[in-house]
């Protein structure tokens, strides 16, 4: 056995323990700091968002319309994980504000197609600009080679917690 497998209580090869019952602290933990991250950017982006009249949920089905990633309530549940009935509610809101329409398809009268009005369109031109202020301002002081290395940490961490379903434990 190494000296870091001895020093860390786990065998080579197997995922070392960062974290132990006895010693765990919850506000030293990776998803807890993950976790306050997200909720201050999130509210940082809605701030910015307000004077727009957008919410934090409301500027990615619109982000997601604009890219032509979805067209139908059921591919933007998808693509942004909500359940149908909360993004038919989300889409009555944006059409509410005049930033979204439903057009009954042509081609097949029980699917409803989604589209942004221009409106809608100009408001999700509007996202990328706040996406970068904000998360350039939460990476202050970092380096692009910092940056960079924490991005790529970040991706395989959740590819890590990805590969977690349907794994035994070890």
């Amino acid at each position: 056995m190494s000296a870091h497998a001895k020093a860390h209580g786990s065998r080579p090869d197997a995922t070392p323990a960062f974290y132990r019952p006895g010693d765990y602290k919850p506000q030293e933990s990776i998803g807890f700091l993950m976790r306050r991250i997200v909720h201050e950017v999130s509210g940082e982006i809605e701030r910015q968002f307000d004077s727009c009249g957008l919410t934090n949920a409301q500027w990615l089905p619109l982000y997601k319309l604009h890219l032509g990633s979805a067209s139908t309530v059921a591919e933007l549940a998808r693509e942004c994980q909500l359940d149908a009935g909360g993004m038919t509610r989300l889409l009555d809101r944006l059409e509410a504000k005049g930033l979204v329409r439903r057009v009954r398809s042509s081609e097949d009268r029980r699917v409803v197609n989604l589209e942004l009005t221009e409106e809608g369109h100009e408001a999700a031109r509007n996202v990328p600009a706040v996406l970068c202020r904000v998360q350039n301002a939460a990476l202050r002081g970092f380096s692009t080679g910092e940056w960079q290395q924490l991005r790529d940490l970040l991706a395989r961490m959740l590819r890590n917690s990805q590969d977690l379903h349907g794994k035994p434990e070890a």
